[in-house]
Parts: structure tokens; C-alpha cells; sequence
């Protein structure tokens, strides 16, 4: 009988959240040099570039690759002849890990889970609970899986019941496809086949903690059906042209794992959960020993990439004297560098800035002329103006548009994927523009962050609304004003006939 103690437990659990905040695993940094090497869109290649400049970044600094620093999963199996020195839970042990690594005070790490997801919504303050999957296995050690997944990559999940004979390929192709880019693309496909619905979804976890291995397999080639169907999925998928973060290009996805489970006759349940490119997870095992040795990676897989913004279309934005006439000559691709004040919001505080709209209540800071940024910020530490501060969603906030931009008068955003139809009507009948920075790259988009202040809702914690000020900003046009959309015209360019 293997003794393991409760502190060991949790202190790894603590450690292995705290280095997955700000390493990336190396097969997944070389996967993306690699496509990042061979990437034929200016703007694709440009939008990996600056992830891989801030994963080396956020490597060094050890600070968050993303300012979504994720709902945090842990997997264990637990060998049947262990004995765990406690007189607590798993559950309890596990999320007293969670709490101190999310609240760390030389890297806090955001705390984004609320307590009642019907009602009052109320942030935890520590990111737990954890989502807690136990089983018992034969063996004396405890072998732990943790991983932390944003909601961009989360929102995106699809699950399915498909016919015996339906085509799993083409549905998951079709899936990805209806996915757009709001999953922050380049990233890993997990896809579970079998079993029930909730061991199918629990499968494509799973899968994507397997190592990326899609390189060696086109080079050594398929060795059975689930590797075919793997390469067929990488190849079609890549093939659809969505490209980083819906550019368009040529890589959308890195890898694609598959895991099955026996099932009904009468069933083919099918889950798919993407990952995007703050893929992070690592594995340990615990053996009474004490706690697991976990060792942030080196840098010598990491490329030294220098970001040139003059071998794409640039031109430089000064916030502080932007007006409508100006945005009417953005376009669609361009990139801008901003410079000046903008403010910022999310989905909590868009909710309660139209309610005060809609009730005839001024507002706590004027919209008119303002350029607004989706961020929900990391806590500074040390001398830092800000933690990383990468965009969400843009999609989430499309219901406000109308509103934001018509009776608030701002004029523009920036978030990230695509806007739906409802929000570039409305951004066609005010003469407004969506602007995108790319996702996964928080930490470096933090350095553009002179000075940053809360100015309104305070209580809202991370989605308050700040005031930053920003020198050199870069951002790309995602629609401009004639409600053109680099999500719609990047994909179609170089979408390829394989898809």
C-alpha cells in the first residue's frame, strides 16, 4: 500500500496550474513554428508570429499566455492500492490547490468562474470549483491531468448524435467550418466517438492531452483507421482556409486526436472540443515520493521572431483625434496601430450600460468617439501597468451593437473572431468599424498598456470598465464600415477545393 499525503496533492496541483499559466507545452510551440514557417497569408502569418513572440514572453516573465487563464480541469486516476493520508475529499483537496494557484501574488492568475451560472452569477473570487474526473485503476500511484480552457475555445463545443453510418469526417469538417474563428484558431481538434453523450464529450477532453504528433504521422503516414481519419480531418479542415484567428490561410488546426469507446448498435454519438492556441495542460504523477518535480520547459524551442509590421498594411491611429470621417477610410485587412485612450467592457458590463439606455440614466463614462476593447484584464503585479490583456469574444457583445454604437455613439471595437449578421448591420448604419487583436497573445498585447484605471462598475472586478492608455496598439480591421468582413473575404481566398 502506497501512502500518499494530502499536501502533496495539493501542492501539486497548485504547481501544475501555476506552470501551465505561462508554458505552453514544446510539441505544441514546435507544431506552430512550423506552420508559422510555411504560412502564405501576410496576415496569418503576422497573427502566429505574435503568439509565439508572446509565448516566449509569458515563458520568460512567467505571466498568463492569456488573460482568460481558464476553468480549471483535472483528471486523476487513482490506483487501488493507494492510500491518500487525508480527512478530506479529492474534490476538497483539489480545489484548495486550484484556489492557491490562482491566487498566487507573484502570478494571480484570473479568476473567471461564477457560482450560480442561472441567477446572481457571482464571481468565486478563486476560479473553483475545478471540473473533478476520478477513476480507479489498478496500481500504487496517482497519475494527474490538469488543464486550463478558456471559454473562446469552450463556447465552441459540439456534441452530436450521428447515424451508424453517417460520415464522422464531414460532420466534424461542417462543424468546424459553422465554428468560425471565435476559438482563437491555430489549435488542436479533440474528438470523442462512442460510448454515451457524457463519456463522448469526456473522450474529446482526453484527447487532446495525447502529444501533437501530426508532423511524424505525414511523414511516416497512416498505420491504421484512426490515423487516416486523423489526417483526413487535419487536411480538410486546413483546407476550409479559415486560417489564424479567421484570417484565412493555410493552417487552422495543428493536430487532430481521436479517441472511441465501444457504443449502442443503434448510436454513433460524436463530441467535438477545440482547443485553441493557448493550448495548456501537463501531466504528472504522484508515487508517495512527495510532490511532483514540475519544471518550466527552456527556451530553445521557442524561434526568437522579430514582429515587422511594415511587411503588412499599416497605418498609425491616434485615439485622441479620431473621428467618424477617419473610420470611414478603414478597410477591411488593414492593420492599424492605435495610440490614445479607449475604454473597455465585456458582456457584463455592455448588459448594464444598455440598461441604463434603456431607462433614460447617464451613463458613468460618455461612449461618444470612443474606440471600445473586449477585455476582462489580469490583476498587475510587481511595477506592470497592467496583466495580460488579450480581447475576447466579439460575438458575445453583437446584441449591443446597435445600441453602442447608435445612442452611445462609440466608434469602433475591438475584440476577437467574427461579427454576425446583427452586428454588421449595425455597424453599417452608423458608420462604425470591428477591429480584432489577436487572441493568445495577452501578454504582449499588454506591453502596448501605458497607464490603465478603473472608471466604472467597479464590483464587476475583471469585466469593470478601465480606461487604458496604448501606444502602438496593432489590430486588423475585421469589418469596416461598408460592413465588409475580413472573416467572410480571408476564408474565401484561400479556401481549397479539397475542403
Amino acid at each position: 500500500m502506497i501512502v500518499i499525503h494530502d499536501d502533496d496533492l495539493r501542492r501539486s496541483i497548485t504547481d501544475a496550474f501555476q506552470l501551465i499559466s505561462f508554458a505552453h507545452p514544446r510539441d505544441f510551440v514546435r507544431h506552430l513554428t512550423h506552420a508559422w514557417g510555411r504560412e502564405e497569408s501576410a496576415l496569418a502569418k503576422n497573427a502566429m508570429g505574435q503568439i509565439l513572440v508572446n509565448s516566449r514572453m509569458a515563458l520568460l516573465g512567467r505571466r498568463p499566455i492569456c488573460q482568460d487563464t481558464g476553468v480549471a480541469s483535472v483528471f486523476l486516476r487513482v490506483g487501488m492500492n493507494v492510500r491518500i493520508e487525508t480527512d478530506r475529499s479529492i474534490e476538497e483537496i483539489v480545489n484548495e490547490g486550484v484556489r492557491a494557484a490562482y491566487r498566487d501574488e507573484a502570478n494571480p492568475l484570473r479568476s473567471s468562474i461564477v457560482a450560480d451560472p442561472l441567477f446572481g452569477r457571482r464571481n468565486t473570487g478563486d476560479n473553483t470549483p475545478a471540473m473533478i474526473h476520478t477513476e480507479l485503476v489498478p496500481g500504487d500511484t496517482i497519475e494527474v491531468f490538469a488543464s486550463a480552457k478558456g471559454a473562446g475555445s469552450e463556447n465552441k463545443t459540439k456534441f452530436g448524435v450521428l447515424l451508424p453510418r453517417d460520415d464522422v469526417v464531414s460532420w466534424v469538417v461542417d462543424r468546424v467550418a459553422e465554428m468560425g474563428a471565435g476559438w482563437c484558431p491555430p489549435g488542436v481538434l479533440g474528438i470523442g466517438v462512442g460510448g454515451s453523450a457524457e463519456r463522448a464529450m469526456l473522450l474529446a477532453k482526453k484527447a487532446l492531452f495525447d502529444p501533437l504528433d501530426m508532423h511524424e504521422l505525414l511523414l511516416k503516414g497512416p498505420s491504421s483507421k484512426v490515423e487516416e481519419m486523423r489526417l483526413e480531418i487535419y487536411r480538410r479542415v486546413n483546407a476550409l482556409g479559415i486560417g489564424a484567428q479567421g484570417l484565412g490561410g493555410t493552417t487552422t488546426v495543428l493536430d487532430v486526436k481521436i479517441l472511441t469507446h465501444p457504443t449502442h448498435a443503434a448510436s454513433l454519438p460524436v463530441a467535438l472540443v477545440p482547443n485553441c492556441a493557448a493550448h495548456r495542460h501537463v501531466h504528472f504523477t504522484l508515487d508517495g515520493s512527495g510532490p511532483a518535480n514540475l519544471v518550466a520547459p527552456g527556451v530553445e524551442d521557442w524561434p526568437q521572431i522579430v514582429l515587422d509590421q511594415a511587411e503588412i498594411n499599416t497605418r498609425h491611429v491616434d485615439l485622441g483625434t479620431l473621428n467618424r470621417t477617419d473610420v470611414h477610410t478603414w478597410r477591411a485587412g488593414e492593420t492599424l496601430l492605435l495610440s490614445g485612450r479607449l475604454l473597455t467592457a465585456r458582456d457584463a458590463a455592455h448588459h448594464r450600460v444598455v440598461g441604463l439606455m434603456k431607462d433614460g440614466m447617464p451613463l458613468p463614462v460618455p461612449l461618444e468617439g470612443r474606440v471600445i476593447y473586449y477585455v476582462g484584464p489580469v490583476d498587475a503585479v510587481g511595477d506592470e501597468v497592467i496583466g495580460p490583456a488579450g480581447p475576447t469574444t466579439a460575438s458575445r457583445m453583437d446584441p449591443f451593437m446597435d445600441s453602442i454604437l447608435g445612442a452611445g455613439g462609440a466608434l469602433a471595437t475591438i475584440g476577437k473572431g467574427e461579427r454576425g449578421p446583427e452586428a454588421i448591420d449595425a455597424i453599417k448604419r452608423h458608420g462604425a468599424a470591428s477591429l480584432i487583436a489577436v487572441g493568445g497573445a495577452a501578454f504582449l498585447i499588454s506591453q502596448s498598456i501605458r497607464s490603465a484605471r478603473v472608471v466604472a462598475f467597479e464590483d464587476l472586478g475583471m469585466e469593470a470598465i478601465h480606461e487604458f492608455e496604448v501606444r502602438d496598439l496593432p489590430v486588423v480591421v475585421a469589418v469596416d464600415s461598408t460592413g465588409r468582413s475580413i472573416h467572410e473575404d480571408g476564408p474565401l481566398r484561400w479556401r481549397r477545393m479539397e475542403a
